[in-house]
């Protein structure tokens, strides 16, 4: 059988010296590069472990030892040993203790009298294993936890079937006003005018059965202190205890929506000046150019200073005209983007 390529160290802690080298022998059949450390009481144990804990990927436990056994012996060799996992030996008389130790922070438990090489180097690679996984899950859950507590926006969670609030990040606080505690007594309704409570029902609802993605609506959520405000929603389905939930990221754009609405009154506004300029302005004007015109007829009646003086009345109405005309031109594109 090809042999396990892989380093490993492990401090094995064991009164009986034959007991020992018969499980370095058996894990030496599997693993080519194994260092194993030998232990021979509890105070030899603590010192190697205070001295590199990070030197150790995994540590054999004999229960008996002449200076600590039992459970107070687990308990102070998996405190120290922290991250590290700990396999207890025991023999058949301390079998029954031997599972109990899985309570105590023992990572797993071998009968002495049953070990084999195969037995060995299966729960070494399993508790391994087994351990980076937890501390994988524990790095990911963590990760998790700071993206939702660190994120500057408002995150909500709630249960989709009650609605009731099961978590908020501190933005969530900060943004409405409410402690954590009062969030958490809450409901979605609670964050919403009373006229809108329907409106809510249908959209979640709506969510949940087209299952969509990038599903974003605008409403309006109240603030602890009465004051509205309207938000873009961004939920997402999510599993809590096996239970459908929902979190919802939550965007504040008030102040976007005020600016828009400004824009809007502005454009308006400019709207109804380019109309009186193209149409109420254009009506003199018109009448202007006919007088000149009528004016024009009667020429061999003017003097020459007169003519004149028509004349530059007829050139500046042109150009009030075509500045109007513009005017009208662009009211029109304006008109149309609308």
């Amino acid at each position: 059988m090809k042999k396990d390529e892989k380093p490993y160290h492990i401090l094995v802690i064991e009164d009986n010296l034959g007991d020992f080298v018969i499980l370095e022998e058996y894990l030496s059949e599997s693993i080519l590069n194994l260092e194993a450390t030998h232990a021979e009481n509890f105070k030899e144990a603590v010192e190697l472990l205070e001295k590199d804990q990070q030197l150790y990927d995994l540590v054999f436990l004999d229960l008996s030892l002449p200076d600590k056994s039992g459970e107070e012996l687990v308990k102070e060799i998996t405190k120290r040993a922290e991250e590290i996992p700990v396999v207890v030996l025991t023999g058949f008389a301390d079998l029954e203790f031997g599972s109990r130790s899985l309570a105590l922070g023992a990572s797993d438990y071998l009968v002495k009298d049953d070990l084999s090489p195969a037995v060995l180097y299966k729960s070494l690679i399993y508790n391994i294993q087994r351990v980076n996984f937890i501390s994988e899950l524990k790095d990911s859950k963590k990760k998790y936890a700071d993206l939702f507590q660190l994120n500057p926006s408002p995150i909500l969670v709630y249960d989709f079937e009650t609605l009731k609030i099961l978590d908020v990040n501190e933005a969530s606080v900060q943004k409405y006003g409410y402690s954590r505690e009062e969030f958490l007594n809450m409901d979605l309704k609670d964050l919403r005018p009373k006229e809108d409570e329907a409106i809510l029902i249908s959209a979640v609802e709506e969510f949940w059965k087209k299952n969509g993605k990038n599903y974003k609506k605008i409403s309006r959520h109240l603030k602890k202190n009465g004051e509205l405000m309207d938000v873009e929603r961004s939920p997402a389905k999510i599993k809590i205890n096996n239970k459908d939930a929902g979190m919802v990221l939550i965007n504040d754009i008030t102040e976007n929506l005020k600016y828009i609405h400004k824009i809007e009154e502005q454009n308006q506004t400019f709207k109804e000046i380019a109309w009186i300029q193209s149409h109420v302005v254009r009506a003199p004007l018109a009448r202007l150019m006919g007088l000149v015109n009528l004016l024009e007829g009667s020429e061999e009646n003017l003097s020459e200073d007169n003519k004149k003086l028509i004349e530059y009345i007829k050139l500046s109405s042109e150009e009030l005209d075509a500045i109007i005309r513009d005017i009208s031109k662009k009211s029109e594109g304006i008109y149309n983007e609308s």
